[in-house]
C-alpha cells in the first residue's frame, strides 16, 4: 500500500473519544451517551466480539452482594491481597458501586446464578467472604452488551468506528494546563491516516497481555486476550500520564499447554480443589494474590510436583455440570484439548502450571494511575479496565470504572484548538515506517526475540543484574523494531502493536530494578532484595514520561491513610519521594576486570537453592410455501444476509416474522439470533412458539435465547401459555428451558411444576425440582424424594429440602423430639416434611444420597435419633457420607456432637476433616471443640488448617 500523507487524515470529532470496545469501553460508551454526550468509540476489531469478554465469562470474582458480603470486608481482602499496597478510595468504588452494576447488566439481559427464589448465588471461594457470583451462560455477555450500543437511542449519540487503532493521545497545553485533546491512528483495512478532535479521551484498552513469551512458545497462546498489547499503557505514558505498579506482574494458574485458566474459581464451589501429586492441598494464601503464585511455584518446583486441579473424585453429576461451563463459556476448545489427550476429568486431574507474565490490574497491580472517577494525571484523559491500577478489580470493576469515566468524561465539548502538529507527525511515522522497508525483519521475528528477552530476564524471580540485562536488550531492539518491515494495513497493525510491548516491557524492568525489596509473593520476587521492606517501600512506585528530557523517571508516592483499617497495616500517607531514572547495573563484566575468579564459598561452590518462580406471537409456526426437502443454498444465503442487514436496522417483530417461520432451518435459526440480539416487544412469546419448531437446532436456540434474555423478558401471560405449551413438547431441552424460565418469571405454581416431577428425563425433573423451591412446595418435594429413581434427583431433592427450610427462616431442629406424634405440635410443619423426608434418604441405598442427607441435616437440623445415625456415618466406608454426615453433627447436640467431630479429625481424606472443622466452629462454646480445632491447625491440609484458624 501506498503511505497516505499526513494532510489526507480523516478528522472525527466527539465529545467523548472511547478507545477499546470491550468491557469498560462499552461501559463507558453507554454512560457517557446516557449523560448527554456524543460519543466516538473506536476498536481496532470490531465491537460486536472484541475484548476479553469476546467469548463470555464464567463468573464474577468479586460480586458484593448486600446480605453476603460487605464492602469494608472486600476492601480489607483486596487491601491485604496486595500487601497493603492500594488506593482504598478505588477499590472501594468497586465494593460500593458493584451490586447496583450487576442489578443493571442484569436489566440488559446478563444472566447471572440465581436460587429457586431468585437470590443470587453467590459461592465462597476464599476462606472469609463471599464474592464469587457463578454465570453459566455468561458466554453471551459481550452480545448482550453490543446489543445495548444498538439500541436507537443509543445510535443517535455513539458513532462506533470498528477496526480503527490510535497509536497515540493528543495533548494540548503545557504544565498544569497541559490535556488530552484526541488521539491519532489508522484504518487496519484501509491503512488511511485518522485523527480525532474530542472534549476528553477514555483508555480502555486492557491489559498487557503479551508481554511475556508462553511456555507453548506461540506469540499469541497467552492467558490474557492476545491482542491486547499494552496499546492503553503506551499511549498513557507518551501522554504524560502516571503509571503505577508496573513491577507487580500479572502471572496465573493454568492449564499445562494450554493457553487457558484451569478455572478453581468455578471448580472450587462444585468440590473441586488443587493438590500435588500426592493429592495433598497445598496451597495457604488466603486471596488469589501473588503470594498464592509464589506457592504454586514452590509446589511445582520440588519434588512433589506437579500440581492438578482435582476432579476425579466428583460424582458424575458435578462433572456434567463442570464440563457444561468450562467447555463452552470459559474456552471452547478446552474439551477438544483434553479429548485430544484422551483424558476425562472422570479418569484425569487436570495438571497445572503457571502463565507467562503480563501487566494487568484487574487480576493484579499494574496500570494507569487513576482516582476515584478514573481520572489519570493527565486532565481529561481517563482510564478504566485491567488497563487502570484498580487491584483485582475483575469484571466488575472494569464496568464500574467505565462507568465512572463515562460520567465524568460527558461534561467536555470537543477541543477547538489546532491539533498538535508534531505529535500527528510522531504518529504518522510510528505507524507507516514499515512500509518503508518492506523486506525489513517481519513482526513476528522480532516480536517473538523482544518476548524471549523478557522471559530470559525480566520474568520472577528477579534480580538487578537480568534486569539490567533486559534494559541493555530492550534498547538495542530500537533499531530491530525501526527496520521491521509491513505491506498490507494488518501488518502496519501488528507493528505498532511491537512497539507498544517494548515500551511495557521496559517499564515494567525499571520499575522491578527501581523497587529494592521482595513484595506481593511471585509477581515481585527480587533475589538479590529477598525481604518486605516496610519501612522504605511502604509506597506507590510511580512512573511517568518527563516532560522535559523524555526519560522514563520514577517517584515513591506513600500510600494514603485507609478508609477501611486493615491491621496488618498502617499507612500514613506524607509527600512522595522523587526517585527520577533509574539506570541498569554494570553488567559489562562478570566481577571487577582486573581480579581473577575464585570460587565461591572458599571453593565449596555449592549454589545457592532458589525457588523457581486466573406481547406478541409469531403465529401457527406454519414455514412458508411447502416444506423443501433439500432448500436452495443460494435463496439460503441470501435470505441470512437479509437478516444480517436487518440486524443493524432494530427490527420489529413484524419484519422477523418471514424469517422465523422460513422454511429453511439455518434462516429460522439465525431469526432466532436476530430476535435475540434486537430484542424488540414480543420477543419472549416469539420464542416461546420457537421452542415448537420442527427442527431441533432452531429448539435448541431458542431455548438457550430464553435463557439469556429472562432477566429481561416481561413476565405476560402470553409468555407464560407459550412456555406451558412447551412442558409437554417431546424434546427434553425444551422442556427443561420450559421450566426454567418460568420459576425465574415467577409464571408457575405448585400444580404446574409438580407435573413435571414424573418427566421422564431426569434434567427435567431437575428443573422441576428448582421450580418447587421457588413455591416452598415442601409436600412435593418430600414425596418426590422417597420415589424418584435417579441418584441426580434424589440428590437435588435433599438439597432442596434445606433450601425450603432456610427460605421459610425456621430455626434447625437440635434438641428436638424425632419425628413422631407427639411432636407435631411443636416442630415447625416445614421442617418436619424435610426431617421426614430425609430420615428415609440416609437410609438410601446410594452414598451420595446419603451424603446429600446428612449435608441437608446441617441446615434443617439434627434431632438426638438422627444425630446418633450421623455419628455412626462417620465410619462409612465412602468418604462423601463421612464429610455429609460431619456437616450434619453441625446442628446438632454439642454434647453429642463435639466428641464425634474430634475424632473426624483424624480422617484420612481431607474434605472430611475440612467439614469436622466446619461444624467444629458451630460449637466452640465448648472447651473440647476449641482444643480440637486448636489441633486441627497443624493438619496437613492447607484448608483444615486455615479454617480451623480462623474459628479461633
Amino acid at each position: 500500500m501506498e503511505i497516505p500523507a499526513l494532510t489526507d487524515a480523516e478528522e472525527l470529532t466527539c465529545d467523548v473519544l472511547v478507545i477499546g470496545g470491550g468491557t469498560a469501553g462499552t461501559m463507558a460508551a453507554l454512560t457517557a451517551a446516557e449523560h448527554g454526550a456524543n460519543v466516538l468509540l473506536l476498536e481496532k476489531a470490531h465491537v460486536r466480539h472484541s475484548g476479553a469478554l469476546a467469548m463470555g465469562m464464567d463468573g464474577v470474582n468479586n460480586a458484593v452482594i448486600p446480605g453476603r458480603a460487605e464492602p469494608d470486608d472486600y476492601v480489607a481482602e483486596i487491601t491485604r491481597a496486595n500487601d497493603g499496597i492500594v488506593d482504598q478510595s478505588t477499590v472501594r468504588q468497586t465494593a460500593t458501586r458493584g451490586f447496583d452494576m450487576v442489578r443493571r447488566l442484569e436489566s440488559y439481559g446478563v444472566k447471572f446464578e440465581k436460587d429457586e427464589l431468585g437470590e443470587y448465588a453467590v459461592r465462597q471461594v476464599h476462606r472469609s467472604g463471599s464474592y464469587v457470583l457463578p454465570m453459566p451462560e455468561g458466554k453471551d455477555v459481550k452480545k448482550v452488551l453490543y446489543r445495548q450500543l444498538r439500541r436507537r437511542e443509543m445510535r443517535e449519540r455513539i458513532r462506533i468506528e470498528n477496526r480503527v487503532m490510535p497509536v497515540r493521545v493528543l495533548t494540548a497545553g503545557e504544565g498544569a494546563d497541559r490535556r488530552a485533546v484526541g488521539a491519532a491512528g489508522f484504518h487496519t483495512r484501509t491503512g488511511r491516516f485518522v485523527t480525532v478532535r474530542a472534549g476528553a479521551v477514555i483508555l480502555a484498552t486492557g491489559a498487557c497481555g503479551r508481554l511475556g513469551l508462553p511456555a507453548s512458545g506461540y506469540l499469541y497462546g497467552t492467558y490474557e486476550n492476545p491482542t491486547n498489547a499494552g496499546d492503553g499503557y503506551a499511549m498513557a505514558y507518551h501522554a504524560g500520564a502516571e503509571l503505577t505498579g508496573i513491577e507487580c506482574f500479572q502471572i496465573n494458574p493454568l492449564i499445562k499447554d494450554y493457553n487457558g485458566p484451569a478455572c478453581a474459581y468455578v471448580a472450587n464451589p462444585f468440590g473441586g480443589y488443587q493438590v500435588n501429586r500426592h493429592g495433598e492441598r497445598f496451597v495457604d494464601s488466603d486471596y488469589w494474590s501473588g503470594q498464592m503464585m509464589a506457592e504454586f511455584a514452590a509446589e511445582i518446583a520440588s519434588d512433589r510436583a506437579p500440581v492438578y486441579l482435582k476432579l476425579s473424585h466428583l460424582p458424575e453429576e458435578s462433572v456434567s455440570a463442570l464440563e457444561s461451563i468450562l467447555h463452552t463459556t470459559e474456552r471452547p476448545t478446552r474439551g477438544t484439548f483434553h479429548a485430544g489427550r484422551g483424558h476425562d476429568y472422570r479418569t484425569h486431574d487436570i495438571e497445572m502450571h503457571i502463565s507467562e507474565i503480563g501487566l494487568c490490574g484487574g487480576h493484579s497491580a499494574s496500570g494507569v494511575r487513576v482516582d476515584d472517577h478514573a481520572r489519570t494525571t493527565v486532565p481529561r484523559l481517563y482510564a478504566a479496565g485491567d488497563l487502570a491500577c484498580v487491584p483485582h478489580n475483575y469484571m466488575i470493576g472494569a464496568f464500574v470504572f467505565g462507568d465512572l469515566a463515562g460520567a465524568d468524561a460527558s461534561r467536555y465539548a470537543p477541543y477547538e484548538g489546532e491539533l498538535p502538529s508534531e505529535q500527528l507527525r510522531e504518529a504518522h511515522e510510528l505507524i507507516y515506517r514499515p512500509l518503508r522497508n518492506p523486506d525489513g525483519p517481519p513482526q513476528p521475528q522480532v516480536e517473538y526475540k523482544l518476548r524471549r528477552f523478557v522471559n530470559d530476564y525480566v520474568a520472577p524471580p528477579k534480580s538487578g543484574a537480568r534486569l539490567s540485562l533486559a534494559l541493555n536488550a530492550f534498547e538495542r531492539m530500537r533499531d530491530d523494531i525501526a527496520a521491521m518491515g509491513a505491506r498490507t494495513p494488518h501488518e502496519l497493525m501488528r507493528c505498532a502493536e511491537v512497539t507498544f510491548i517494548r515500551d511495557c516491557a521496559e517499564m515494567a524492568a525499571r520499575a522491578s530494578l527501581a523497587r529494592t525489596e521482595s513484595r506481593w509473593g511471585l509477581y515481585h520476587d527480587r533475589l538479590d532484595h529477598p525481604h518486605r521492606d516496610d519501612a522504605s517501600w511502604f509506597h506507590h512506585l510511580d512512573l511517568y514520561k518527563s516532560p522535559s528530557s523524555g526519560a522514563m523517571e520514577f517517584t515513591a508516592r506513600p500510600v494514603a491513610p485507609y478508609l477501611v483499617p486493615v491491621e496488618e497495616f498502617t499507612p500514613l500517607g506524607g509527600p512522595s519521594r522523587l526517585l527520577g531514572e533509574v539506570h541498569a547495573e554494570d553488567v559489562a563484566t562478570a566481577g571487577a576486570r582486573e581480579a581473577a575468579p575464585v570460587a565461591r564459598d572458599g571453593g565449596a561452590g555449592v549454589a545457592a537453592e532458589t525457588v523457581a518462580g486466573s406481547g406478541s406471537e409469531v403465529g401457527s409456526g406454519l414455514r412458508e410455501g411447502p416444506l423443501a426437502p433439500s432448500p436452495d443454498p443460494a435463496r439460503s444465503a441470501t435470505r441470512l444476509l437479509e437478516l444480517v442487514a436487518l440486524a443493524e436496522e432494530q427490527p420489529e417483530l413484524h419484519s422477523l416474522r418471514p424469517y422465523l417461520t422460513d422454511f429453511a432451518p439455518a434462516v429460522r435459526r439465525e431469526a432466532v439470533a436476530v430476535l435475540t440480539e434486537t430484542l424488540p416487544p414480543g420477543t419472549g412469546p416469539a420464542l416461546a412458539e420457537a421452542l415448537r419448531d420442527d427442527d431441533a437446532e432452531v429448539r435448541a436456540a431458542a431455548a438457550a435465547s430464553l435463557r439469556e434474555l429472562v432477566e429481561t423478558l416481561p413476565p405476560e401471560p402470553a409468555l407464560r401459555d407459550g412456555l406451558a405449551a412447551a412442558l409437554a413438547e417431546p424434546d427434553a431441552t425444551v422442556r427443561a428451558a420450559a421450566l426454567e424460565v418460568l420459576r425465574a418469571l415467577s409464571l408457575g405454581d405448585t400444580a404446574l411444576f409438580a407435573a413435571s416431577l414424573t418427566d421422564a428425563d431426569t434434567a427435567v425433573r431437575i428443573e422441576a425440582v428448582r421450580a418447587l423451591v421457588s413455591v416452598d412446595a415442601a409436600d412435593e418435594l418430600a414425596r418426590a424424594a422417597t420415589t424418584d429413581p435417579s441418584r441426580e434427583v434424589r440428590v437435588t431433592l435433599a438439597k432442596a429440602l434445606a433450601t425450603v427450610v432456610t427460605n421459610q427462616a425456621e430455626p434447625p431442629m437440635t434438641t428436638a423430639t424425632p419425628p413422631a406424634p407427639a411432636a407435631l405440635r411443636t416442630t415447625p410443619r416445614t421442617t418436619l416434611t424435610a426431617l421426614t423426608a430425609l430420615t428415609t434418604l440416609v437410609d438410601d441405598l446410594d452414598a451420595l444420597v446419603r451424603a446429600a442427607a446428612y449435608g441437608a441435616l446441617g441446615t434443617v437440623g439434627c434431632p438426638p435419633p438422627l444425630a446418633v445415625r450421623a455419628v455412626t456415618a462417620l465410619s462409612d466406608p465412602t468418604w462423601q457420607v463421612r464429610a455429609g454426615a460431619a456437616t450434619a453433627l453441625s446442628a446438632a447436640d454439642t454434647a453429642a456432637a463435639v466428641p464425634a467431630l474430634a475424632r473426624a479429625l483424624t480422617d484420612p481424606n481431607a474434605d472430611v476433616r475440612k467439614a469436622a472443622v466446619l461444624s467444629l466452629t458451630r460449637h466452640t462454646t465448648a472447651e473440647e471443640a476449641r482444643a480440637a480445632l486448636t489441633t486441627a491447625t497443624k493438619d496437613s491440609d492447607a484448608d483444615v488448617r486455615a479454617y480451623a484458624a480462623r474459628a479461633l
